[in-house]
């Protein structure tokens, strides 16, 4: 049952069927991590996703279960789908994978994606490939000394069309596998005409900003209800908020 129909449940539905469950299968950014040492789990994109779904309906109890770990890449993710994303059974499957898929092959990155998105669909669970945000475009003064010379690698996987490569390959593997798309890649891409993207990066390499989250979430939101009437969920029967 998909979310758009399970938030819809009543009483006895809600006793057969559970509360809406989504996993997000990601890298450091789903694990929360924004600046420099720093991780936020109230605004990571996921949560700000929970909220919105409630805002629509809150008698459905929406439970997310975070699955990203940083640095981490879709490849060194498959050995812990069984444990850490299908043993929730999720009604939803969030896999956003790149950032660090990027250092290595693409015949990797989509390999292992395949991978994910053919365990993930035989669950039954809905999945959405969500692209990734950009990279930073150059080495910002403001930047981890620690990561100067990582920083210099990444911008010039950014602008010498490196991650453009793997995150459009990664967009059409899922379209060919029927897997939907949000992507948001498209979006930041679109921004960075008119915006200084590293300066949205907290940690001015890979790490969105706690606002630039704000996008994915909506951007997920959109995708999930693209086929629902959002007046008739706004109804102000005692059913809903």
């Amino acid at each position: 049952m998909k979310i758009a129909e399970k938030i819809n449940l009543d009483y006895d539905g809600l006793i057969k069927y559970g509360p809406i469950t989504i996993v997000a299968f990601g890298d450091s950014v789903t694990h929360g991590a924004v600046a420099e040492g720093e991780i936020s789990y109230e605004t990571v994109y996921w949560e700000r996703l929970r909220k919105k779904i409630l805002d629509v309906r809150n008698y459905v109890p929406v439970n997310v279960i975070n699955a990203g770990i940083g640095g981490i890449t879709a490849k060194d993710s498959l050995g812990r789908m069984d444990a850490q994303v299908l043993s929730h059974n999720p009604d939803l499957i969030i896999v956003c994978f790149g950032l660090n898929d990027v250092n290595g092959t693409l015949e990797e990155y989509l390999d292992s994606l395949k991978t994910i998105f053919e365990k993930s669909m035989a669950s039954g669970a809905e999945v959405i490939f969500m692209t990734p945000n950009m990279l930073n475009t150059y080495v910002a003064e403001d930047a981890p000394k620690k990561w100067y010379e990582y920083a210099g690698v990444t911008a010039k996987m950014q602008t010498e069309g490196k991650m453009d490569l793997y995150i459009e390959s990664a967009v059409k593997l899922a379209e060919e596998m029927n897997v939907t798309v949000c992507d948001c890649y498209a979006k930041w891409k679109e921004l960075s005409k008119t915006e200084d993207i590293t300066m949205m990066l907290a940690n001015r390499i890979n790490h969105p900003t706690k606002e630039m989250h704000e996008l994915f979430a909506q951007s997920l939101f959109d995708t999930i209800f693209a086929d629902c009437d959002m007046d008739a969920k706004s109804s102000d029967s005692t059913m809903y908020r």
